[in-house]
């Protein structure tokens, strides 16, 4: 029997609406589960407290330093070679094969399982460039290596969609082809540009596994990038497999405190999201003299 156009419409308007609210109904379930069970651990103490091995491992600031300041360190590399790459891919490489293989290698990376990319950073940046030292500066590169493939794909879809008429009047008025690149393309290509850094910082923020190959698992703030320390994602997973009951901290104690964190991620990746849409929001307002 042969449907209608409206009875066709309608189903396939009910599977699209079935399929949206089954994501974010799991969507809901999981922040509503991690929340439900991780709030009540929160306290000033437990965010904000020294670290320590025993009693459960006291608070999280040497996580919450050591996230940011791997985080830091991450965007350093990944930022400008991101960029750059895509600069470089947007403007001056022709359509061509070359152009195909580049953007081939950069599809491909940004598949590949992150744990490859820690593995990778303990074989070359561990073993080789550190001479065996695991450490802030190694997980760092092994991050950017991870991230580097989605920096340069958001900064280059950001540069292609300047309109072509904004290049061509600034080459009219006697411009060289970087100074276009640097006073026209990339101003307006900013907001999708930001949106790709913060995205990418969320990512960075969120990730374990190169850090298991490159990071020990310490309890010190750092203050070099040849430090080791701990991370948010790192002392979760310490916190939800590793650890045993300690020093009257029972194991339902310690996976509360491992929501507690999941907690504090999820809210550090929403304020990332928030924060990338009102950048770009804002640099919009501010190009086109609206603020």
């Amino acid at each position: 029997m042969k449907l209608s156009a409206k009875t066709t419409q309608r189903l396939a308007w009910g599977v699209m609406w079935a399929i949206a609210m089954f994501v974010v109904a799991a969507l809901v379930l999981i922040i509503g589960y991690v929340f439900f069970h991780g709030i009540p651990t929160l306290s000033w103490d437990f965010v904000f407290g020294p670290t320590t091995y025993g009693d459960g491992g006291g608070g999280l600031r040497t996580p919450i330093i050591g996230s940011i300041y791997l985080l830091l360190l991450t965007l350093v590399f990944v930022v400008p070679f991101g960029i750059g790459a895509a600069i470089y891919l947007a403007e001056y490489t022709p359509r061509g094969r070359f152009s195909r293989v580049v953007r081939y290698g950069v599809d491909t990376l940004a598949g590949v399982p992150s744990i490859i990319f820690g593995m990778f950073g303990f074989a070359f940046f561990v073993m080789i460039l550190l001479a065996g030292r695991m450490c802030l500066l190694a997980a760092a590169l092994s991050l950017a290596c991870l991230n580097l493939p989605f920096m340069v794909g958001a900064a280059e879809e950001a540069i292609r969609a300047v309109p072509q008429s904004q290049r061509e009047a600034a080459l009219a008025l006697g411009a060289t082809k970087w100074q276009t690149v640097w006073h026209v393309v990339l101003p307006s290509a900013m907001p999708g540009i930001i949106t790709g850094v913060i995205l990418c910082a969320g990512t960075a923020m969120a990730e374990t596994a190169p850090l298991l190959f490159t990071l020990k698992l310490v309890p010190f703030i750092p203050t070099s990038p040849l430090d080791n320390s701990q991370t948010l994602t790192l002392r979760l997973l310490d916190l939800a497999l590793y650890r045993e009951s300690v020093g009257g901290v029972t194991r339902q104690d310690l996976i509360a405190q491992a929501m507690g964190v999941g907690v504090i991620l999820i809210l550090i990746v929403i304020a990332l999201n928030f924060l990338a849409r009102w950048l770009s929001r804002r640099y919009i307002t501010k190009m086109t003299g609206g603020g």
